[in-house]
């Protein structure tokens, strides 16, 4: 800028005789009214010769500047496009920053995103495993109480077990009994045979004496056969009373009854017990009376065991 500033003065001032001096001229100022003045321009002239003579260098010196000042432009208009490329530059890094933290951003959203999502998985997950826990708890409960109800039906399978087992110790020994019973009974009944036989030999020698007497007879046998069939109602009422003593009832019973055939020895031992129709259980429970009993009340009277030897009886349970 300082070598500017020295090229202009001298031009300036070159500039300013040159304007002067032609200015005088278009004027038409007279010298001739002052000598003195025209003598002083006519000194000078030497100098404005010399600044004529100069002008070529002036022209060229303005050239120079002229070139000089173009150069400087084009160093201003350079700087100026550098200065606009650096701040396109800039702009554009700073666009790209933002553009950077514009992506930055949206990658923690999506972070915070995925780190949510892995939180509410982990929740689930967590519940997830709460519930299972929740689940295999209650599982476990449910499988102890099985395990209590399986074993307090083996117990009960158990006991229906030992109960069974003594029914059928009961039975065989009934059964054995019984067997006991009938070789009785057939040692009896051909002990029975053998009296009838000889029995039969006196009969025919009584039967006169009995048909004689039959009139008579008839006349009582009313007045027997009364007296027979009360005691035949009193003996099955002894009998029904020692099926229910022997009885095992349970609520299931309740109302409901089963009818059984008996047939006895003249002693009492029940030979044969058949159920003939009625509630199972309650046939079951009578019979199994039936054999824990193994005798019945039966009357010696010959006339009342006829009519008991062989019965049907209705068998109710009773319930206090």
């Amino acid at each position: 800028m300082a070598g500017k500033s020295d090229l202009t003065l001298p031009v300036a001032i070159s500039a300013g005789i040159h304007i002067g001096f032609i200015v005088i001229l278009a004027l038409g100022i007279s010298f001739e009214d002052k000598p003195k003045q025209m003598q002083t321009a006519a000194a000078s002239a030497p100098a404005v010769k010399a600044i004529v003579i100069d002008q070529q260098k002036v022209n060229e010196r303005v050239e120079q500047l002229k070139k000089q000042k173009q150069d400087v432009a084009k160093q201003e208009k350079a700087r100026q496009a550098e200065l606009e490329r650096k701040a396109l530059e800039a702009r554009r890094n700073r666009e790209r920053e933002q553009e950077k933290i514009k992506t930055l951003e949206i990658q923690r959203k999506q972070k915070e995103q995925e780190t949510q999502k892995a939180n509410d998985a982990a929740k689930a997950a967590q519940a997830k495993q709460l519930l299972e826990k929740d689940r295999a708890d209650k599982a476990e409960v449910v499988r102890k109480q099985k395990e209590q109800e399986q074993k307090v039906a083996e117990d009960a399978a158990k006991q229906a077990s030992e109960k069974r087992k003594q029914e059928e110790a009961a039975a065989k020994k009934a059964q054995e009994e019984r067997q006991r019973a009938d070789d009785e009974r057939k040692r009896k009944e051909d002990a029975e045979r053998k009296r009838k036989a000889e029995a039969d030999a006196k009969a025919r020698q009584e039967r006169e004496m009995a048909e004689a007497m039959a009139a008579e007879q008839d006349s009582l046998s009313k007045t027997r056969n009364k007296q027979v069939l009360s005691e035949v109602e009193k003996y099955k009422a002894m009998i029904i009373a020692t099926i229910q003593r022997n009885l095992v009832v349970d609520e299931s019973m309740r109302g409901k009854s089963c009818r059984v055939f008996i047939r006895l020895a003249p002693d009492g031992f029940v030979t044969t017990s058949q159920t003939l129709d009625g509630d199972q259980v309650v046939c079951r429970a009578a019979k199994a009376s039936i054999n824990k009993a193994g005798r019945l009340p039966v009357s010696q009277e010959p006339a009342v065991y006829q009519q008991l030897k062989e019965i049907n009886l209705t068998v109710s349970p009773e319930f206090n």
